[in-house]
């Protein structure tokens, strides 16, 4: 999530100094389910060659353990919502953060493949939840004039979080002397990689008794009382607390519940605007950025690059994720979501290009030339430099403005479905398209970069400076 235009407030929307500390402890307590969700995503970067060799499983079946957890991201993100309606949003973070610490040391632990594959499940589930509920909490306990800055919070905990997530690994491998089945204190050293986890979601597990329910979800039911209290809290003792429970009352009678039939109509099923949103979401991650942030590690020891090294790769590519993030934070409301897009695309393209012709250059001991190396290498770090910088944070915006109001909540269930059918399909693929031929596989990345311009320059229209009311 970015920062977008922020309308003119009130006064008294407006937090007052001595509670605005209060309200980032607040949002930032809610954001570590987005720091989970991104480290979870991708700690398992450093255990996928050891679990191929525990396990002695090809290329196909690793895919499908590294995969499944997308299955439960999806489980997470369509039913988060509906439960948190039901039972407050802090008790949905309270089930995600034990889903996160049990997945974590059901990971770390496992009898066989077969129910390291659940706990990853689980993982997943929690993942999704989070996803969901950390953006709907902050929203709706942020002080209107503060919603844009705070609402960021869950997107830097989730690229942090990637980032954190390959220090750990690479931290714990060097003292495992380099051996990701190395052993430290009798568990391997992935077991340990996968375990760690534990820390940061029982960390998120406490914080969710620290902080209040969200006014909202108290005010729907029936608990206006705690809903002034929680007001007064994130707003100051100067707002008029009755006015402003009004406030949320009439736009919750007001809102329309979009359903799937909303988003019928048109060629091929849904409403152009929802095709274009699948789109977005589909080309966002048939570029290959998974690839990046699953598969790293085997990446560039296929090519003969030691352990040490590519976990090391694997924690600085994140970090330039890092950097990328916050450049298209700052940009993304002075240039606009298309241009930042295009450049993105253009960008990676020309990345993925050297990266596949650099790969052409494998030899048959599974070694890349110096140059060819350096290029891989290089070219790697631009290509995740310039997807952070764009369609990593601005599909999410485009996601977030370009529907009308009365269909968005649906369509944005739809587009982030597509995107967790998109990424499954790229993570189970890789293993074996990499084994037919990684050059190749890159090529076909390349293309899905190219192609997402002429897409943005036909059917995407720029929501900058647009009301959400102007949507249509």
């Amino acid at each position: 999530m970015t920062s977008t235009a922020q309308p003119t407030v009130p006064e008294g929307h407006k937090a007052q100094p001595d509670h605005l500390g209060h309200v980032i402890f607040i949002t930032a307590a809610a954001a570590m389910g987005g720091f989970l969700f991104g480290y979870d995503s991708s700690v398992i970067n450093g255990a996928v060659e050891a679990i191929r060799s525990r396990y002695d499983v090809g290329s196909a079946v690793l895919a499908q353990v590294i995969a499944i957890a997308l299955i439960g991201c999806a489980i997470g993100a369509a039913t988060a919502g509906r439960i948190a309606d039901r039972i407050g949003r802090i008790r949905v973070m309270q089930i995600a953060a034990a889903l996160f610490t049990i997945s974590a040391i059901g990971s770390a632990l496992p009898f066989a493949l077969w129910d390291l594959a659940v706990w990853r499940v689980l993982g997943g589930i929690a993942i999704g939840m989070a996803s969901v509920i950390g953006p709907a909490y902050i929203a709706e306990v942020s002080p209107p004039a503060y919603r844009g800055r705070l609402g960021s919070f869950q997107q830097a905990a989730i690229v942090v979080g990637i980032a954190v997530s390959q220090l750990v690994n690479w931290g714990i491998l060097n003292l495992a002397d380099g051996q990701q089945r190395g052993k430290i204190a009798g568990l391997e050293a992935w077991q340990w990689m996968l375990g760690v986890m534990v820390v940061p979601a029982i960390l998120y597990g406490l914080l969710s008794f620290a902080i209040p329910e969200s006014p909202r979800f108290l005010i729907s039911a029936g608990r206006t009382d705690r809903a002034k209290e929680v007001l007064a809290e994130v707003e100051g003792s100067a707002v008029d607390l009755d006015a402003r429970v009004t406030e949320i009352q009439d736009a919750m009678r007001r809102e329309h519940k979009s359903t799937f039939k909303d988003l019928l109509g048109g060629r091929g099923g849904f409403l152009p605007i929802v095709w274009v949103g699948i789109g977005l979401s589909v080309f966002q991650q048939l570029v290959g950025i998974n690839v990046a942030f699953y598969y790293s590690s085997t990446l560039w020891q296929s090519v003969g690059i030691n352990p040490e090294s590519s976990f090391f790769y694997s924690f600085t590519t994140s970090i330039i994720n890092i950097v990328g993030t916050v450049i298209a934070m700052l940009l993304v409301d002075r240039i606009g979501r298309r241009p930042l897009a295009l450049i993105g695309s253009a960008g990676m393209a020309v990345a993925l290009a050297l990266e596949a012709w650099a790969f052409s250059a494998k030899t048959a001991a599974g070694t890349l030339p110096a140059t060819e190396g350096t290029v891989a290498l290089i070219a790697a770090h631009c290509f995740v430099l310039f997807f952070a910088l764009s369609w990593g944070v601005v599909v999410w915006v485009f996601l977030g403005e370009m529907f009308p109001n009365k269909i968005r909540a649906a369509a944005l269930g739809v587009a982030a479905c597509a995107q967790w059918i998109a990424n499954w399909a790229i993570t189970a693929s890789f293993p074996s398209l990499s084994d037919w031929n990684l050059s190749g596989t890159y090529v076909i990345y390349m293309i899905f970069a190219v192609l997402s311009i002429p897409f943005v320059l036909k059917f995407v229209k720029e929501t900058k400076g647009k009301a959400l009311e102007e949507m249509g």
